[in-house]
């Protein structure tokens, strides 16, 4: 008996899974950018490291000199020259006082190049506007450092050392170590230095529209209360007059904050109109 031709039904198959080349292609592409990142950071860090090194060796040949002047302020408290020696309360505190100097002096010989890996760093994901700002706010940063570090140096800390060497005299005598005196002299002197910077700041925030005068103007009860926070944490004494002079440039400066950012947003308002594109006529 003949067979009948039979046509087979075609077997079902699954449902065609959506291609997913493109959606590899964009997770690969954001892990490479996320590694390639990753990698210029440490290329920056490593490149910031080594230039620390180099400017710690240089350090460790100047931190003699360094180490006088920086005496300097406590000499002009004594009577004697013989007694204008800092003690060590260990054999090893005396080593350890000029590394510190020297590391100290490295980082100030190396703050260019370390400034400079930043900015390769972080320019990149910024417009070309804000790239001008930043660039250009880069020497005023370094003039206010210097003006806030002088300002410590030659007015704040010679009434600073007069009060603590003559506090309670009669009770206590005063024999300042080496390593304490010398890390109250740094870091009033870099904090000093660091709040010179608070114009400079505002300055740019504003160019960039992020704060305006009027928030300031109507924010001068916080800050009144972060100067005196910022007065009493920078200063090492709790006396008023220490206090105020250092609370007073800090208001000071907060005013000029506010006239520079009335100025900069005003130029940030220019510069934003004049990139806009003109409308043309035919």
């Amino acid at each position: 008996m003949p067979r009948l031709p039979f046509r087979r039904r075609p077997k079902p198959t699954a449902p065609a899974s959506p291609p997913l080349d493109r959606t590899l292609t964009e997770e690969e592409q954001k892990r490479m950018t996320f590694f390639a990142h990753l990698n210029e950071l440490r290329i920056r860090l490593t490149r910031a490291f080594f230039g620390l090194v180099v400017g710690t060796t240089i350090g460790f040949l100047l931190a003699g000199p360094a180490l006088e002047i920086l005496q300097g302020p406590y000499c002009s408290l004594v009577d004697q020259v013989e007694e204008c020696e800092l003690v060590t309360l260990g054999p090893t505190g005396g080593i350890v006082v000029y590394f510190r100097v020297s590391l100290m002096i490295g980082a100030m010989l190396t703050l260019p190049l370390i400034t400079h890996q930043i900015m390769m760093f972080v320019l990149p994901a910024l417009t070309r506007r804000e790239k001008r700002f930043v660039l250009l706010s880069i020497p005023a940063i370094t003039l206010l450092f210097i003006v806030g570090t002088a300002f410590a140096w030659f007015i704040l800390m010679p009434p600073a050392l007069g009060f603590l060497e003559e506090f309670q005299a009669n009770i206590f005598r005063p024999e300042w170590t080496g390593d304490l005196y010398l890390s109250f002299v740094t870091a009033l002197v870099f904090w000093m230095g660091v709040a010179f910077q608070t114009p400079l700041i505002f300055f740019v925030l504003s160019l960039l529209g992020f704060v305006t005068a009027g928030a300031l103007i109507r924010n001068w009860r916080i800050a009144i209360i972060g100067s005196a926070v910022m007065a009493a944490l920078i200063t090492p004494t709790i006396d008023p007059v220490n206090m105020a002079l250092v609370m007073g440039p800090l208001m000071m400066l907060y005013v000029f904050s506010i006239i520079l950012t009335w100025i900069g947003r005003r130029l940030g308002g220019l510069s934003s109109a004049a990139q806009q594109p003109q409308p043309t006529t035919n």
